[in-house]
C-alpha cells in the first residue's frame, strides 16, 4: 500500500507539473477562439464563447494571404532538410569511412565551426550574397544547406557511421563496389535513424527561424510564417492579437505533425549515435 501510495502521488505531481508547463500553450489555443475584447480579460483556458473570426481574419487580413507564408516556409524548410541530409551525410561518410590527406585536420576545422556564433559570419555572408544578387530571395537560406554548412549534423552522422561495422565496406569492396556505391547502397539504408534525426531538427530549426529570413527577405510575398506573425503587431498602431494568436496556433501544427510521425526514428537516432552496435 505504501508503494502504491507513493506511485499515485508521484504521478499526480508529474501531472500537475505537466499541466503547469502546458498552460501557456493551452491559454494560447483558448485565446485564439476568444472574441477580440475578451483575450486579455481572462486567464481561463476555457473560453466563455467560441469564435473562429480570429482565424479568418488572421488568414486573410493581411495584404498577402497567410497561406503564402506557409508555402514559403515549406519550400525553405523542405529544401533545407534535403540539402542537410544529402550534403552532411556525404561529408560525414568521408570523415568516418574514407582515408585522405589531412583528414583529422579538416575534421578539427569542421568542429571549430561549431564554436563560431552565427553573428560572427553574418556580415561576410550578407556581403557575399548581396554581391551575388541573392538578397530578397530564398537562396541565402537554402544554398548553404547543400554545402554541408551545419557542422553539428556532420558530427552527429560521423559518430553514427563509425558505429557501423567496417566489414561491410570491406565485403563490398571485394565485390567491386566503389565508395559512392557503398555510401548509397549500404551506409544510407542502415543510417535512417540518424538521417531522420537530422531531418527533424533541420525542419524545426528552419521553420522556427526568424533572424535569417528577417535579414535576407524584405518583400512581404517572400515572408516566412515567423515573419508573417510579426506583421500582426505594430508599435505605432493597433495590433491584431486575435489573428496573431490564431496564426501562432497554426504555425505549431506542422512541427507537431512532423515530430509525431518521425518521433520513433528520432529517439532511435539519438539513442544509438556514438554507440557501438
Amino acid at each position: 500500500m505504501q508503494r502504491k501510495l507513493i506511485s499515485v502521488l508521484t504521478h499526480v505531481a508529474l501531472l500537475a507539473v505537466s499541466v503547469l508547463m502546458l498552460y501557456p500553450l493551452l491559454w494560447l489555443l483558448a485565446a485564439s477562439f476568444r472574441p477580440e475584447n475578451e483575450i486579455f480579460t481572462s486567464a481561463s483556458i476555457w473560453p466563455s464563447s467560441w469564435s473562429i473570426d480570429s482565424y479568418i481574419r488572421g488568414w486573410n487580413g493581411l495584404r498577402t494571404s497567410f497561406g503564402t507564408f506557409y508555402i514559403n516556409s515549406f519550400i525553405i524548410s523542405g529544401l533545407s532538410v534535403l540539402g542537410n541530409v544529402m550534403a552532411c551525410s556525404m561529408a560525414a561518410y568521408a570523415f568516418a569511412r574514407l582515408d585522405f590527406k589531412f583528414k583529422n585536420f579538416w575534421f578539427a576545422m569542421m568542429l571549430m565551426t561549431l564554436m563560431l556564433p552565427y553573428q560572427v559570419t553574418l556580415i561576410p555572408q550578407y556581403v557575399l550574397f548581396r554581391q551575388l544578387g541573392w538578397v530578397n530571395t530564398f537562396l541565402p537560406l537554402v544554398v548553404p544547406k547543400f554545402l554541408a554548412a551545419d557542422g553539428f549534423f556532420i558530427f552527429l552522422m560521423v559518430q553514427f557511421f563509425r558505429g557501423l561495422p567496417k566489414e561491410l565496406d570491406e565485403a563490398a569492396q571485394m565485390d567491386g563496389c566503389s565508395p559512392w556505391r557503398i555510401y548509397w547502397k549500404i551506409i544510407i539504408p542502415l543510417s535512417m535513424p540518424v538521417l531522420a534525426t537530422a531531418a527533424i531538427f533541420t525542419f524545426i530549426w528552419t521553420w522556427d527561424d526568424f533572424f535569417g529570413p528577417l535579414i535576407y527577405l524584405s518583400e512581404m510575398k517572400t515572408y516566412t510564417v515567423m515573419l508573417g506573425l510579426r506583421t500582426f503587431t505594430d508599435s505605432t498602431g493597433e495590433s491584431d492579437y486575435g489573428g496573431l494568436f490564431a496564426m501562432s496556433v497554426l504555425s505549431i501544427v506542422p512541427i507537431f505533425l512532423f515530430f509525431l510521425f518521425f518521433q520513433r526514428l528520432l529517439i532511435e537516432g539519438i539513442a544509438t549515435t556514438g554507440m557501438k552496435r
